[in-house]
């Protein structure tokens, strides 16, 4: 990947809300990123691309990559779950530097929390959920945005007190300052939002659980992140971090936020998944570097290319090559990609593969003669069959598969036997083209389509092709 590169900002000193937050034009010299997934479900393509990027940036800086758990909804977090993430990214090959779940530092949001609500950042709320949902609507039917009209900050002691008398707990808001948010994304370019247009967030419950917003930030600063590479959908959220990071005297990170996916057709891909979460990509038969191939590329200026090592894609990285279009994932073109994956995977690579599908005795003339036609690794183990058998030859003429056997040549045998053999059985029956070698390739190997049989035959070897010319099962 070349090109010109937008130069990575530099964490810098928090400065007023309303100044822009671009920072100086220098790389991070301590680049640090994480992927952080809740573990309420299997990953799907779309996690596995921001889990990529972030792995192949933090890997050309010479960084370092955190694997963060957002697991504090405990109703949806799952340790079932948590196990399949860690499964699919060694799966994918991204290994991590570190890692955290967000469950074990309840009490570090706590202590942030309550440093907010001593600088007068974090205010008591006692809405039901009924009585803010009736404000929206009211705001709404007025033709005003639906932001929270900080009704509690004009609450005094007294009737705080009368509300906690009747059972209520509050729940805590975020006092945003005024004025406009800034940042210069690595994707999108500048950004800027106006305070004014957002609402003050909720950052505890009134369970006293932290909410994305502050368990997000309070991680990032504590892990020292200055990098943050995500979707696209938190671009808001990020206007509203940035303030969080500041009234926390924290150094704001660089951002980041890269297009959804959708599916071939350009719609998103929330319908569907089920369909692409990596377990069943796995299934199905999809290789990981065919999957980290087509992720690394899409949405940016590069060819969909194979490749064979996560390195090649970490040298040409570039957040300069995405575009701000949304890129379309093809289940087609995943399945072509594969192939090609496939048909270039060196032996050293396939061999332990191929000795996990139970064909340890796979040499590399049997790999290179048929990885140009197997669209799934796990078809190898029908063509082992087909060399090695026992299989159930298909014989078209009798009569024309008997003089082929008489007139098979003694071994040993190399790629010009196939030659050889089949230019002696055409001089003496007449036949050439198809009808010289379909019933053959049908003979030898039970199938019409195939490898081609000049590197077949020296593996089928001359007692297997002599009894199968035979009709017997060799």
């Amino acid at each position: 990947m070349s090109g010109p590169s937008r130069r990575l900002p530099q964490r810098g000193i928090p400065r007023p809300v309303a100044a822009t937050e671009r920072a100086a034009a220098t790389a991070a010299p301590e680049v640090q990123v994480r992927f952080a997934p809740s573990p309420t479900g299997r990953l799907h393509v779309g996690n596995a691309r921001v889990a990529l990027i972030n792995w192949l940036f933090a890997r050309q800086q010479g960084g370092g990559f955190l694997l963060r758990l957002d697991d504090t909804d405990v109703e949806r977090s799952s340790d079932i779950f948590a196990a399949d993430i860690e499964f699919d990214l060694r799966w994918l090959g991204l290994d991590w530097d570190g890692y955290a779940r967000q469950s074990e530092r309840l009490a570090r949001y706590a202590a942030a929390a309550e440093q907010l609500k001593s600088s007068g950042r974090l205010y008591p709320c006692y809405e039901t959920p009924e009585e803010l949902e009736l404000k929206r609507k009211i705001a709404l039917s007025r033709g005003l945005p639906p932001i929270y009209d900080r009704a509690a900050l004009r609450r005094g002691e007294a009737e705080r007190a009368a509300l906690e008398s009747q059972g209520r707990k509050p729940h805590w808001r975020f006092r945003l300052d005024e004025g406009v948010v800034a940042w210069d994304d690595l994707v999108r370019g500048p950004q800027q939002f106006d305070a004014a247009s957002l609402s003050d967030p909720v950052l505890v419950r009134a369970d006293d659980r932290p909410l994305y917003t502050l368990s997000s930030v309070v991680d990032d600063i504590d892990f020292k992140i200055s990098h943050v590479v995500r979707g696209e959908d938190h671009v808001a959220n990020t206007a509203v971090q940035i303030q969080l990071w500041q009234a926390l005297g924290a150094p704001v990170p660089a951002f980041a936020h890269l297009p959804l996916l959708a599916d071939e057709h350009g719609e998103g891909l929330s319908k569907r998944i089920g369909s692409l979460s990596l377990g069943t990509l796995r299934e199905e038969g999809v290789e990981p570097m065919t999957l980290v191939s087509l992720l690394a590329h899409i949405g940016t200026s590069d060819s969909i290319e194979p490749h064979q090592s996560l390195w090649e894609l970490v040298e040409g990285f570039d957040f300069a090559r995405f575009s701000r279009a949304t890129p379309k994932f093809d289940p087609a073109e995943l399945k072509a990609l594969n192939a090609r994956v496939l048909h270039a995977m060196p032996y050293k690579v396939a061999h332990p593969r191929l000795g996990a599908l139970g064909i340890k005795e796979a040499d590399e003339a049997f790999w290179l003669a048929i990885r140009g036609n197997i669209e799934r690794l796990d078809e190898a183990a029908d063509w082992w069959r087909v060399c090695r058998g026992p299989m159930m030859p298909v014989i078209d003429d009798a009569a024309f598969a008997e003089e082929a056997a008489r007139l098979l040549p003694p071994e040993p045998w190399t790629e010009a036997t196939w030659g050889a053999w089949t230019e002696a059985v055409k001089a003496a029956t007449g036949k050439k083209g198809k009808e010289l070698y379909m019933p053959l390739r049908r003979a030898l190997t039970g199938r019409d389509h195939g490898p081609e049989l000049k590197n077949l035959l020296p593996l089928i070897g001359r007692a297997r092709a002599a009894a199968r010319l035979g009709g017997k099962t060799a």
